[in-house]
């Protein structure tokens, strides 16, 4: 069996949401038992130059769901999240992420192969095909902010495991 456009991105990601929607509940959890306040966990950060767990959990569901709608769209761009979440808050935008893409349909999704889709941020644009887009740009993006996103709550004593992070693994059928 050959991947398709849609395995690579929409079944993909549904696994990387599952598994950040997992180890999210596992940090409210932790934070409920220990009387933590999430605020604390929404701008915790590894290093004082990198990014909080918001800005992760954000770009999360901007490589996922905002990566497949370009495919269709032709377009893609950072996320313009106008105010802060709170953490009740990034835990729905990654619900509603998944929401999306389960909603999402295969043929839909695989009729974008070698379609051109570009990135742009202020002036800049790169050029891809679809395929291009998701595996060299957005699927190890995601990638990248949800490992981040899982180091921080790990740093904050959330007590995760490597299957918190992969979720549920595809197996042959």
């Amino acid at each position: 069996m050959t991947a398709t456009l849609y395995d690579i991105s929409v079944d993909s990601y549904l696994r990387i949401l599952g598994g950040v929607a997992g180890f999210l509940e596992k940090g409210r959890a932790h934070c409920a038992e220990n009387n933590i306040d999430l605020n604390e966990m929404v701008e915790a950060r590894i290093f004082v130059d990198m990014q909080p767990l918001r800005f992760q959990v954000e770009q999360v569901a901007s490589h996922t769901a905002g990566s497949v709608r370009a495919l269709k769209t032709g377009a893609y761009g950072p996320p313009s999240n106008a105010q802060p979440l709170d953490y009740a808050g990034l835990q729905k935008l990654i619900a509603d992420a998944r929401q999306e893409l389960e909603a999402v349909n295969a043929a839909d999704i695989n009729a974008q192969a070698g379609r051109d889709v570009r990135f742009e941020v202020g002036e800049r644009v790169l050029p891809f095909t679809a395929e291009m887009l998701i595996l060299s740009f957005a699927l190890p993006n995601c990638h990248f902010h949800a490992t981040t996103a899982y180091d921080i709550l790990r740093m904050k004593g959330v007590p995760l495991g490597k299957r918190d992070y992969l979720g549920a693994i595809r197996t042959k059928s």
